[in-house]
């Protein structure tokens, strides 16, 4: 009997590679969400968050993979697109997702607090709007959010030791990734 073939167009794989944009942000220092675009089976954009890094509030994965996509699309509505995304969207990122009309929002973890595709509010489907995206949640759901508990745990620890980490070879590394040679704050 054969292997199955993989399905390059299945949810399970582009949330693959969301997770894989995740990992990044994780290893940046960033919170762990990824996000890929996908349009005809081909994946168009992919991002991660890059709060920290451009200092920019809105440097959220899935806005920045809209930026992307809109420019491969040559267009700023991207009906005929897909949305996966490792963590269920905030208000400012549904916003942005109805506005460029996505077809379809594909999300791994819910966000209780904020989400804003079903779990706090669902702006993605909000009556007086014009346009509603499909939505399915919880697609690997378990390892996107470990991927997030991973970080926060973390943080929560580096908070208690002076806001810095110590790598595999004992350099003091601050939790938002960037090296340097001072000493650990006294905690």
């Amino acid at each position: 009997m054969s292997e199955p073939v993989i399905d390059l167009h299945s949810d399970d794989y582009f949330m693959g590679e969301a997770l894989r944009q995740a990992r990044t942000a994780f290893d940046a220092g960033e919170v762990p969400v990824g996000a890929v675009i996908v349009r005809d089976g081909r994946i168009i954009a992919r991002a991660h968050n890059q709060v920290e890094l451009l200092k920019d509030a809105t440097a959220h994965a899935e806005m920045l993979a809209l930026t992307q996509a809109q420019e491969v699309v040559g267009d700023w509505r991207l009906t005929d697109c897909t949305l996966y995304v490792t963590k269920e969207p905030c208000p400012m990122c549904a916003g942005a997702i109805v506005h460029t009309r996505i077809a379809r929002v594909v999300f791994g973890t819910a966000d209780p607090k904020a989400g804003a595709a079903g779990s706090a509010m669902n702006l993605l489907q909000f009556p007086s709007l014009n346009h509603k995206c499909d939505i399915t949640g919880g697609v690997r759901e378990a390892e996107c959010k470990m991927l997030l508990q991973e970080f926060f745990a973390a943080q929560r620890l580096a908070d208690k030791q002076g806001r810095t980490q110590k790598t595999d070879s004992g350099e003091d590394v601050p939790i938002n990734g960037e090296r340097t040679g001072l000493p650990p704050r006294p905690g």
